[in-house]
């Protein structure tokens, strides 16, 4: 399933992408949900790139990510999910391995391989972190991915049932997909595939929305971490909330650098180092703070 929305110079890889290890309808639905798109005409693309392989459905207004990955989840028709935005691609070999993951792992509610960073033009950054070096169930898996996000949509596979029990994304639109994954984790086995089978499009678009200008992505993170608790052990929370802040306090700066670097914007930035400064507080990040302000005074 396909969430799109202005995404339409990158839709053509994503589809080539699935399409090129397609093995039929009658075993794989690939439909891509358009919330309303207005950068260019999305079903013009499918029809063209998908040659009848592609299903299409356009909301009749923009609803938002979440509901439109609602519509996503809604319309699969599949037992296994794959929620794969129109700007990130698959490797071949994606959907026979996570197959067979699921098959000889039927206790596993969800799974997700190892995936690589790429850049606006479709170029190779760098590899995520391997979680294990070997397939398998991720042990500890809670407490671990509850310190911070550690999966990207391309790279999970959700069996629809579980989604049918516990429901859809809600309450924020930034970290919504850490909760979701954690809500699964309390319930589920998660399994594990250390290939690099999918690859996520990291692009200067991405934190230059809103949510990024204003800092609200740092408010929603901290309203993700305060959700997530429930599903933590109990004697683990205090410790694994600490680590998360701090995590997520250097995310913020360096999120802050970024904008100041790429688009001189101050109240951004500014936004983004207060949120650091509040989510933790230790002399490392004290320092690259001033460092981030000294560069702002010279307009360096």
């Amino acid at each position: 399933m396909i969430p799109v929305y202005n995404c339409s110079a990158y839709l053509r890889e994503t589809l080539v992408s699935v399409l090129c290890q397609y093995p039929g309808a009658d075993h794989m639905q690939v439909e891509v949900i358009d919330d309303a798109s207005t950068d260019a005409d999305v079903r013009a693309i499918v029809e063209e790139v998908g040659k009848g392989r592609v299903l299409y459905f356009r909301q009749p207004q923009n609803v938002g990510s979440l509901r439109n990955f609602q519509t996503c989840i809604d319309r699969a028709r599949g037992h296994l999910v794959h929620i794969l935005h129109g700007d990130d691609r698959i490797r071949n070999g994606f959907y026979n391995q996570f197959e067979q993951l699921f098959t000889k792992y039927p206790e596993a509610g969800a799974g997700f391989c190892r995936y690589a960073y790429i850049d606006a033009q479709g170029q190779f950054m760098y590899n995520h972190e391997q979680e294990m070096d070997q397939e398998g169930i991720l042990r500890n898996w809670v407490s671990k991915l509850g310190e911070h996000q550690r999966i990207q949509y391309v790279a999970m596979v959700v069996r629809r049932a579980v989604y049918e029990k516990l429901g859809s994304f809600y309450g924020v639109e930034y970290g919504e997909d850490w909760e979701m994954w954690m809500r699964i984790a309390s319930q589920y086995q998660t399994a594990y595939i250390p290939n690099v089978l999918a690859e996520y499009r990291r692009h200067f678009s991405s934190i230059s929305g809103k949510s990024f200008l204003t800092g609200r992505n740092m408010k929603e993170l901290s309203l993700v971490m305060e959700r997530i608790q429930q599903y933590l052990p109990p004697d683990r929370r205090t410790t694994i909330m600490k680590r998360s802040r701090r995590f997520y306090a250097h995310y913020a700066l360096r999120t802050a650098n970024t904008l100041w670097k790429h688009l001189k914007h101050r109240g951004a930035a500014v936004a983004q180092a207060r949120a650091a400064w509040t989510m933790s507080r230790d002399f490392g990040l004290f320092y690259k703070i001033l460092k981030l302000y000294t560069r702002m005074t010279l307009n360096l």
